[in-house]
């Protein structure tokens, strides 16, 4: 069976309302499939229970649902949990903890290879940031850079650029320091990408957009990307 294309979509943040059947109905889409086999990792939150049931309650309809607890693990062989999915979804929470705790488990290869086969990945907030070399965090109180993403994606991210009111100030410093330059999304925005480029930019939200942030002259320059708005 040929290789399916590598994708990875990054959501800059969640929505509520309509835009979320909407977002959610473009992120299964992605697979090619009716009704496909998805499965959350929790980990940013600590598989919180009460972020499961909302999982549950909005893909059972949709996909064949499944998660990976690490906190309280039960799967023994994760790689064949995650391997014979569709889709992966990786929630928001804490980035760091998120990815120490993979890497012990070795859920970062694992989503390595799930990436090579063609699963599509896909993630808000912290879900969006790790599939990056770096990027802006909460994950140590105020917010800062974070340095050791899982690399599958080259350059930087910032998720929650127009709701988290010091995330754009922030990113653009880091970018005039010398941060490798990368990509913002809106809350509700998704930057799709296949294999290491970004393919096209969709939104949940009229007011939403994704951004192409770099550095001319010593400054940061932001680039607001062309998008298409789901409906």
């Amino acid at each position: 069976m040929a290789t399916r294309e590598r994708t990875v979509a990054v959501v800059g943040g969640g929505v509520s309302g309509p835009a979320v059947d909407r977002l959610n109905g473009f992120l299964l889409g992605l697979t090619g499939k009716e009704r496909p086999r998805i499965c959350a990792i929790p980990t940013a939150t600590g598989d919180a229970a009460a972020n499961l049931v909302v999982y549950y309650q909005r893909y059972a309809r949709l996909a064949y649902a499944s998660h990976l607890e690490l906190f309280h693990r039960s799967v023994v062989d994760i790689a064949g949990l995650l391997l014979s999915q569709d889709i992966i979804w990786v929630g928001g929470g804490n980035t760091a903890n998120m990815l120490a705790v993979w890497r012990v488990h070795g859920v970062d290869e694992i989503l390595k290879e799930a990436w090579q086969r063609g699963i599509v990945l896909a993630g808000g907030s912290a879900g969006g940031l790790c599939w990056f070399e770096c990027g802006v965090t909460d994950s140590f109180g105020p917010l800062a850079a974070l340095h050791d993403g899982l690399g599958f994606l080259p350059g930087s991210h910032c998720p929650h650029y127009d709701s988290e009111i010091e995330r754009r100030p922030t990113y653009e410093r880091l970018i005039s320091d010398g941060f490798p330059p990368g990509y913002a999304a809106d809350d509700g925005a998704v930057l799709v990408f296949r294999g290491t480029e970004l393919a096209e930019v969709v939104t949940a939200r009229q007011e939403a957009h994704g951004y192409r942030v770099g550095c001319a002259d010593g400054r940061a320059v932001e680039t607001v990307l062309p998008s298409r708005l789901l409906v």
